[in-house]
């Protein structure tokens, strides 16, 4: 997995703000940058990347959670 996916999907799943979970979906639809998103949730960005730099999140979730909330456009 790559990191924007990694670190949407662990936004989206640690926390119950429905903003930081919008926030989640936009990065990886790639709707955000991760420098606008690290400007706007510094707590909550921070905070995943250390989960993602500790390998703590389940490989198989985060392909599940882009499978659900990916849009393609053809």
């Amino acid at each position: 997995m790559d990191k924007v996916t990694c670190l949407a999907y662990i936004l989206y799943q640690s926390s119950k703000n429905q903003i930081v979970k919008d926030k989640a979906i936009e990065l990886l639809n790639g709707d955000v940058t991760l420098n606008e998103l690290k400007k706007s949730l510094q707590p909550y960005f921070s905070q995943a990347e250390f989960q993602m730099n500790k390998n703590q999140y389940d490989k198989n979730s985060v392909q599940e959670f882009a499978e659900k909330f990916m849009l393609l456009e053809v």
